[in-house]
Order: C-alpha cells, then structure tokens, then sequence
C-alpha cells in the first residue's frame, strides 16, 4: 500500500511540475507559441517511472494547464497527443535506459521522441482537431507544426536534465548482464 500511495503521490506532483513550468516559464517563439517547458517534467517522468506517470503528467498537465488559462480550446487534441507521447516514450525510454553508451542512448532518445511529437502533435493533435473543428487536415496540421518545432525543442532539451535527475535521484536502471 505504501508504494502504490508513494507512486500516486510522485506522479502528482510531476502533474503538478508540468502545469507550474508551462504557466511560469512561457518563453515566446512563433506567433501564439512558445516553449512549454511543462514537458521536461513529462520527459523526466517517462525516463525515470516509466509510461503510465510520465503520460499522466503530459495528459493531466495539459488538461489543468488548459482548463486555468484558456477553458477547453485545443486541450482534447493535446491531452490525446500527450497521452501517446507519453506512453511510447515510457516504455521506450525504459528500454533505453539499460544501454551503456551515453552516445547511442542520446541519439535513440532524440529519434523517438521526433517521431512520437510528430505522430502526437501531427498526427493525433491534427486529427482531433480536425473532426472537432470540422477544417482540413492539411491546415490543422500547417497551424500544429509551429508547436511540433518548439516542444521538439524542449523536450530534446530535457534529455541531460534526465541524465543528471537519474545520476542523483537514488532511481536505479536494470541493467543486462
């Protein structure tokens, strides 16, 4: 009961992490955009707990997030994109996390979170929108691509601050004998 309290408990407040930094921290970008740096919490979650709490913390962040500042304009298409970012890269980014070379480890971090952004954001985010905006795919996916560039950013960003989270944070990786 302890561990389920505590993994409850650790995934709350990286929610709350996602929402903080993406209100406090608005670095401006494109147009309307900016850095969300919200999903270096969601990237620390997937690496150091796994899939589950790190697509908690990019779903409900958002969802919170958006529900505060701007009600519920554009946060189904992000909660859906978070939550699938969120699981892919968990589960991934365990994996990863039993390599050795820092190297290796870095460029598959970096490759799976472009294709998971872009399925997220392109892909889920622009569908969504889509069939609840009633517009063409081809413009929800032109107006979703300034997003796709910035949270790519951050969320690349976010691969050292994991690293040094993971070398001090007590959170030990299973490695392969």
């Amino acid at each position: 009961m302890e561990n389920k309290t505590r993994y409850i408990t650790v995934t709350g407040i990286g929610i709350a992490l996602f929402v903080v930094l993406t209100m406090c921290l608005q670095v401006p970008v494109f147009e309307n955009y900016y850095l969300c740096l919200g999903y270096v919490a969601m990237m620390v979650y997937c690496y150091l707990y796994g899939a589950v709490p790190g697509a908690a913390v990019g779903t409900f962040g958002v969802i919170i997030y958006c529900i505060v500042i701007s009600g519920l304009r554009g946060m189904p298409g992000w909660a859906l994109g978070n939550l699938a970012i969120g699981l892919v890269c968990g589960v991934l980014f365990q994996k990863i996390r039993k390599i050795d070379s820092l190297w290796v480890r870095r460029i598959a971090m970096s490759v799976i979170i472009i294709v998971m952004t872009a399925a997220g954001i392109l892909g889920i985010k622009s569908l969504t929108e889509c069939l609840l905006y009633a517009q063409p795919m081809i413009v929800r996916i032109a107006k979703n691509s300034y997003a796709f560039v910035a949270d790519i950013a951050v969320m690349l960003l976010s691969i050292p601050v994991c690293e040094i989270l993971e070398k001090y944070s007590g959170i030990q990786k299973e490695r392969t004998a």
